[in-house]
């Protein structure tokens, strides 16, 4: 990813160590995701881009596995089907935009059936499709000032790091 892209996330970006048909799968996935009108209304709220800007991507990425080992992971998770909140947390609305939200969702969007267990692989794979939509949905929506400083008029866009305190 180029440093042009990072800066618009205004996220800090680590090498995750993903091979490329793990690239390949997530891709795969966000475009099939993205033709189902129901998954496909989702976006992140602006408050939820700032909570995941100013955490940065290694603690919304640990929240991210956390989330789906507790909330889906188990054979029969508690409230199954009604355990993942529509918002409150950027991984809440990724979950509901991948179909990682449930294990009916999980069941029928990725073909990892009910009744068992996940591996901690499987949670980490759905993990990172959770991250790339998180990342994705930061990319089409990049930092803004709402007035722009005169000294900043001429930049586009900018990471909220960068702004003078």
């Amino acid at each position: 990813m180029c440093a042009t892209t990072v800066e618009r996330m205004g996220m800090e970006m680590a090498d995750t160590g993903n091979n490329d048909d793990e690239q390949q799968w997530i891709a795969t996935m966000l475009e099939r995701l993205s033709h189902s009108q129901f998954r496909a209304k989702f976006a992140l709220t602006d408050k939820d881009r700032a909570y995941a800007r100013t955490k940065g991507k290694a603690t919304i990425d640990r929240h991210a596995r956390e989330m789906l080992r507790d909330r889906i992971g188990a054979a029969e998770p508690k409230n199954d089907g009604r355990q993942t909140p529509w918002r409150g947390h950027p991984v809440f609305t990724a979950q509901h935009a991948t179909a990682t939200c449930c294990r009916g969702c999980i069941e029928k969007w990725h073909h990892l059936p009910k009744g068992r267990e996940l591996a901690e692989a499987e949670v980490n794979r759905l993990a990172d499709l959770v991250m790339a939509w998180i990342e994705r949905d930061l990319i089409n929506h990049p930092v803004r000032l709402s007035t722009p400083h005169p000294q900043y008029a001429c930049m586009p866009s900018i990471v909220m790091s960068q702004q003078p305190t």
